[in-house]
């Protein structure tokens, strides 16, 4: 049972790393309706962004991540601005397509510019690790943990009581309607952007300063990131709550898989682990499509 529980809190761990990317993809989703592929790279950028105010710069911390968040807003707004702003009435898979180049235009730019460290993000926190019983989990997935659940809070918040939240909401539904409703369309199109780029500094953050497996700076936190779409489609594309537990449930499967793979099912190819999150999309997909907590697109035939 020891290794159980240590194989869940790494477990929950990762997936509170993909819970927030997955809520960068939410953000995106309900004020588009489109699903933002780039934001992987943005996750990579902000990590690396994290790493050049603190390594470079020689900013404090929390000073470097605050940095980093604007940065990151900044690049959502103009990605927004320049790209997807012409992209406006298109077709959703020509928006997607569009989103998919940003990815790809993003990751060599981001390993030119830093290549690979070979280091993590230096945190507050470092590698220090929290004994619970038998279990040793490490500070930066406690503070992982906790930071989803704080981001998580803020979205809830955000979306519920606030006029741009509930403008973000309405123009998801039908952008038609919410301009007839005096809705600034495009500057909540240019807000869940920005939401999007600061949320994957945070996520990069984390990312860039665990110490799991695949975790770390490198060029993996692109493949990583991109694991929190299953998490999303298994939890609901415009649920944040459903990203939250998405990821939790994707990421404990995952490390449980890793773990117990060779006693319980030798048969399968070495490293299914990591294709795990893939088959359970596939199987959300085809069972229930709007995931736990999605939205369900009741239409009138």
């Amino acid at each position: 049972m020891t290794k159980f529980f240590q194989l869940v809190a790494s477990g929950a761990a990762l997936g509170a790393v993909y819970a927030l990317v997955g809520l960068g993809f939410v953000v995106i989703y309900r004020a588009t309706g489109v699903i933002n592929l780039a934001q992987a790279g943005m996750v990579a950028l902000g990590a690396f962004l994290v790493y050049n105010a603190t390594a470079t710069w020689d900013l404090p911390f929390w000073l470097a991540v605050i940095v980093s968040m604007g940065l990151g807003a900044l690049l959502g707004i103009v990605l927004e601005r320049l790209i997807l702003r012409r992209m406006v009435g298109r077709p959703v898979y020509a928006v997607i397509l569009v989103t998919v180049g940003i990815l790809l235009l993003i990751e060599p730019i981001v390993t030119t510019i830093w290549k690979n460290p070979g280091t993590n993000i230096e945190t507050p926190w470092g590698l220090e690790k929290v004994t619970i019983g038998d279990v040793n989990i490490l500070q930066v997935d406690i503070a992982t943990i906790l930071l989803a659940a704080a981001v998580l809070g803020v979205f809830f918040a955000f979306f519920r009581y606030t006029k741009y939240g509930v403008a973000m909401r309405a123009t998801a539904v039908d952008q038609e309607a919410a301009l007839a409703q005096g809705i600034n369309v495009r500057r909540i199109v240019a807000l869940s952007w920005a939401i999007a780029g600061v949320v994957a500094v945070l996520a990069g953050t984390m990312l860039g300063a665990g110490a799991g497996p695949g975790t770390g700076l490198g060029i993996g936190i692109t493949v990583i990131s991109l694991k929190a779409l299953p998490a999303v489609v298994l939890g609901g594309l415009d649920s944040p709550a459903g990203a939250v537990v998405g990821g939790l449930i994707i990421g404990i499967l995952e490390v449980l898989t890793a773990g117990y793979q060779s006693d319980v099912l030798p048969f399968l190819p070495g490293g299914f682990a990591a294709v795990m999150p893939w088959v359970v999309m596939l199987i959300v997909l085809v069972v229930r499509p709007y995931g736990l907590f999605g939205t369900r697109d009741v239409r009138r035939v």
